[in-house]
């Protein structure tokens, strides 16, 4: 079982449907939205500020999400593919936006909607990627617009995919009954 923990006051709420896996953190002042999952070894540190994750967003396995106390939130949107070692620190992540494995992500940066950050990039505190581009390097830098509809659907996919992988987890395995 994920390892869900109280900080100043504030529990971290779990949508339904979201799944955890189990060494996953989950600390203080979290909110995840439905049909989520958050993978092995990743750790939402909500204990300096709010961390906001809408509906169908896929955390993967070794990311971490944090931010700056009283200075900058965590705010992603529905349909939001993370990838593997992602660090999101204090940053805005619209609807239907894929973070590449690796990626760097700081404070007060915003990605746009269906935008691209290609793996291992890092995106500089205050950075603003627009709508349906795709942004990579170190630091990260425009390289060309992406086609909305291909961005829609190839995020799509990638959240259906780990909503289904999850669901795996929750099956019965040999010699098991299912409860439900």
């Amino acid at each position: 079982m994920a390892l869900i923990i109280p900080v100043r006051g504030f529990d971290p709420v779990i949508g339904r449907d979201t799944f955890l896996a189990e060494n996953a953190t989950i600390v203080g002042d979290v909110v995840i939205g439905d049909e989520c999952s958050v993978w092995f070894n990743t750790v939402l540190r909500g204990d300096v500020n709010s961390i906001r994750i809408g509906n169908r967003v896929n955390i993967q396995d070794g990311s971490v999400l944090h931010t700056l106390y009283e200075k900058s939130v965590i705010e992603i949107a529905d349909d939001v593919s993370i990838g593997h070692n992602v660090t999101l620190h204090g940053c805005k992540i619209e609807r239907l936006a894929l973070i590449g494995m690796g990626a760097i992500v700081m404070d007060h940066a915003v990605v746009g909607e269906g935008a691209l950050v290609a793996a291992g990039s890092v995106v500089l505190s205050g950075t603003k990627i627009g709508p349906g581009e795709m942004w990579g390097g170190a630091p990260a830098r425009f390289i060309k617009p992406v086609d909305p509809e291909q961005a829609k659907e190839l995020n799509r996919k990638i959240a259906s995919n780990y909503l289904m992988y999850s669901r795996w987890y929750s099956e019965p395995r040999d010699g098991e009954v299912s409860n439900s």
